[in-house]
């Protein structure tokens, strides 16, 4: 963070860095407060009321990432890189998008004047329709583009770059209340179009700054921790695509243009966003594993999100049961039970070399064991980190009365250890129980241990009940394994280590993997040659 006693530049005739870099952190910290209104304001193009909560987490990665520069171009390469990378839902990457605009129509100087500002800022419109398969009018598009029509317009006539932002407060009022009217779906709820408000709240952060050029106070806000707010998901209408899917992907080897033919044909909701090197993807589909297989061809895939908006439709109004009940993907239960049951499962994190998958949602067991045989390096896992919990608890407690998370083994893994600590602070913030279990277990043996739970559950036992049983149950679990060869846990690195570990905890039974909870019991004979 630059020195807090740091003034702006006194010419208000020209942008610099700094100007433009507290100007941001204004608007930032104006759309972390008002998270909840822009949640509930979000109808289109999904009525999941998460547009608040995204453009939050949007903005909030970008101060994270950058420090403030006195080079405007220095400056605003930064923000739009880092919005990039950060960037959440629809809104959040259509922001992201007007940033990179901004960054690739910025010449290369130190300060702009207005009218190069206004300028860059017109310029930047076309890189957010380009991006998105089908823009329609009425939305936060709109509002950016009559924002930047009126910037272009005053560039001449206005010299302080103070008034001509705090004169556009005005305009971009007007064009907000305009979406009702403007977009069919809109004019239905009577709402005013969410990401558009999103964005006039960040500019009203901005104009709150600029009459004020109070720089001390936006360093102590800058410090201050905001939590997201949970969407509340309130999706009455029936969902044609399950899954709200990101993705990031570098090293491109073919166009955005070709990124966005492919995608087209997945789902709707389509946003690739970025550079001929790096972009953003953002799309509702249901069939996110065979996308990114054919996405793969383009690129490396860094990083992959997946919302079940189903699940969370179902947590916000339709939850057959008060108690929730997660796990990981290690469990190995059928989507027929998983659904049935209203079970949360949260993916490992799987990668071959630089390309990231998420366990059994964009990579399914058929196609993780071709590229076992095809793919020049051995694959690796990595475990669930601490955010992606708290996120998920933190929507559970908007619902639930409590929350039973069972993982596979801390032995194998550091999900447990992160789902604890996330459950730890959520069961705090939001004063519910959050139980979150080590089943000592993996695979068939934990899920039958979630299955069980689960059934508990449906016969409507107490929490407090579900996890004294499952204490026990945990106790009286054994699986057996073994396997035809060590080749696949040398090439992971395992090797003996991982054979001693298997013999001493599970003991061996040639052939299969058995497991046994209770009165429920299962055996299969194991037939893939890894473990």
């Amino acid at each position: 963070m630059a020195e807090h006693t740091e003034k702006t530049n006194n010419d208000t005739t020209k942008v610099d860095g700094r100007i433009l870099y507290y100007s941001f952190l204004a608007g930032a910290n104006q759309l972390l407060q008002h998270q909840a209104e822009i949640n509930k304001l979000n109808v289109f193009p999904v009525n999941d009321k998460d547009t608040g909560t995204n453009l939050a987490a949007t903005v909030r990665s970008v101060l994270d990432n950058i420090q403030p520069h006195k080079f405007y171009k220095t400056m605003v390469n930064d923000m739009a890189e880092a919005a990039l990378v950060g960037a959440r839902g629809n809104s959040g990457v259509i922001f992201a998008q007007f940033l990179y605009g901004l960054s690739c129509e910025t010449k290369d100087k130190a300060t702009l004047t207005i009218t190069e500002f206004a300028e860059s800022v017109c310029r930047s419109v076309p890189y957010m329709y380009g991006a998105i398969s089908n823009p329609l009018e009425g939305t936060m598009l709109t509002v950016i583009k009559e924002w930047a029509e009126f910037l272009h317009a005053k560039r001449e006539n206005i010299h302080e770059f103070k008034k001509v932002i705090i004169d556009s407060l005005s305009v971009l009022e007007k064009s907000l209340s305009e979406t009702t009217f403007k977009l069919k779906a809109l004019h239905k709820s009577g709402f005013v179009d969410a990401g558009a408000k999103g964005f006039v709240v960040f500019i009203k952060g901005v104009t709150d700054f600029l009459r004020a050029g109070d720089v001390r106070q936006l360093a102590v806000l800058s410090q201050a921790t905001f939590s997201f707010i949970p969407p509340e998901h309130i999706v009455d209408d029936e969902i044609t695509y399950r899954y709200c899917t990101e993705a990031i992907i570098k090293n491109l080897s073919v166009g955005r243009a070709e990124i966005q033919k492919i995608a087209s044909k997945s789902g709707d909701s389509l946003v690739v966003a970025g550079s001929e090197a790096t972009c953003r993807i953002h799309i509702h589909t249901n069939r996110p594993a065979e996308l990114f297989q054919e996405l793969k061809a383009c690129g490396t895939i860094t990083f992959q999100k997946v919302d079940d908006m189903i699940r969370q439709q179902e947590t916000a109004t339709k939850r057959k049961w008060n108690i929730a009940l997660v796990t990981d993907s290690s469990c190995d239960l059928s989507q027929e039970l998983i659904d049935f049951y209203q079970i949360n499962v949260v993916p490992l994190n799987l990668n071959f070399a630089d390309n990231h998958f998420l366990d059994k949602v964009t990579i399914k067991p058929d196609r993780f064991y071709d590229m076992l045989e095809s793919e020049t390096e051995f694959p690796k896992t990595s475990q669930i980190n601490e955010q992606t919990f708290t996120n998920l608890y933190s929507h559970l407690a908007s619902h639930y009365d409590a929350i039973i998370a069972i993982h596979l083994t801390g032995q194998f893994s550091g999900t447990f250890a992160n789902s604890a600590k996330a459950g730890k602070r959520i069961s705090k913030e939001f004063d519910k129980p959050i139980y979150v279990i080590d089943s000592k277990n993996l695979s068939g043996a934990l899920g039958l241990l979630v299955l069980k739970a689960a059934k508990s559950i449906e016969a409507g036992q107490r929490v407090d009940a579900v996890v004294r049983t499952l204490a026990d149950d945990i106790m009286q679990t054994k699986i057996f394994v073994s396997v035809r060869d060590l080749k696949y846990m040398i090439k992971g690195g395992a090797g003996v280590q991982a054979q001693r570990v298997y013999s001493q905890s599970f003991g061996i039974q040639s052939g299969y993997i058995y497991g046994r909870t209770g009165k429920i019991a299962v055996v299969w004979q194991y037939l893939q040659p890894a473990c």
